[in-house]
């Protein structure tokens, strides 16, 4: 595990944006900066954290924690969906195919807590048409994991929960597009839990992005990080169920609570500035979770990512 003082080292060097206007049109994303160039799109993952719709600021070595885990996890689910990762010039960066990506995000969740949790609590839990049971309790797991989808809103502006019934009725996604979405989603989410189970986990839920390229079915963007899942310590989760006590987590929701507990910000007016020990906090939580499912030990030099990144572009002929 890399000492917190070399976190603080680096929160200076933290990459908020790149500005590489030589490699192609930029959207610019909550996470990524995405560079688009003919059937190629350059993804830069930032260190930029996001929380309720809102960019918060920066965490060391967050991007390279992204999309090297990204990369691991697209290696170890190639025989159950095909992606589009070309090539990886350097550890914060993904040269993919372009896809057609799909209107909505599969959810798929295996207990209920976070937004869904708060939800249910507040009767609000209806709108992905799912009969949900009375009388269930934070933390709990479900007896099989559910899809709740959600639409997928242009920055500043919130995803919107959706029914299967909707989409299809909207005509959003075909609906055997849907149902080999759907199925994809299950065998990756059953993928993911059993690697993290195995590594002292909880793979707690996730979402996918998913795409089509010349009409086949692609994972897109990133898949089991830390930004796009929930994971929970396994040893004592029992334990800390049984007395209604918070999970040991490994993910983002560390910063949402934060943001809640600390600060009674939940996504309305202007979000609090990180302190220094909130952004080195989870950057441990994110580099904990990297170890624990790769085993390997994280390693990166202190020092500026663009610069990284501008170098390593250009040893692989993306820059002039």
């Amino acid at each position: 595990m890399i000492p917190d003082d070399k976190l603080r080292a680096q929160l200076p060097h933290t990459l908020r944006q790149i500005d590489l206007p030589a490699l192609g049109e930029l959207y610019r994303g909550k996470v990524r900066d995405n560079y688009a160039r003919g059937d190629e799109i350059v993804m830069v993952t930032t260190d930029r954290i996001s929380a309720f719709d809102h960019v918060l600021g920066t965490i060391p070595f967050k991007g390279e924690v992204l999309s090297r885990l990204t990369a691991f996890w697209f290696e170890k689910v190639k025989d159950l969906a095909p992606t589009h990762v070309v090539d990886l010039p350097d550890p914060s960066v993904m040269v993919v195919k372009r896809a057609k990506p799909l209107p909505i995000e599969i959810v798929i969740r295996g207990y209920i807590t976070g937004s869904l949790w708060r939800d249910y609590q507040a009767g609000k839990a209806g709108a992905y048409g799912i009969e949900w049971p009375k009388g269930l309790r934070k933390d709990q797991r479900f007896d099989r994991p559910i899809i709740t989808p959600s639409t997928k809103a242009e920055y500043g502006k919130h995803d919107e929960p959706i029914s299967e019934q909707e989409i299809l009725a909207q005509g959003l996604v075909s609906k055997d597009l849907w149902r080999e979405a759907t199925a994809v989603a299950e065998r990756l989410f059953q993928r993911g839990q059993e690697w993290a189970r195995s590594r002292g986990l909880i793979l707690v839920d996730t979402k996918y992005e998913m795409g089509t390229i010349d009409g086949k079915l692609v994972v897109i963007d990133e898949i089991h990080t830390p930004d796009s899942s929930r994971y929970w310590v396994a040893d004592g989760y029992e334990d800390r169920f049984a007395k209604g006590a918070e999970q040991e987590m490994l993910d983002k929701e560390n910063i949402r609570q934060w943001l809640i507990k600390e600060h009674g910000f939940s996504g309305h007016g202007t979000p609090p500035a990180l302190s220094d020990d909130v952004r080195v906090m989870l950057a441990r939580k994110y580099i904990e979770v990297f170890e624990r499912l790769t085993g390997e030990t994280f390693a990166s030099d202190v020092g500026s990512v663009e610069e990284r990144i501008q170098r390593n572009l250009r040893a692989k002929g993306y820059l002039g």
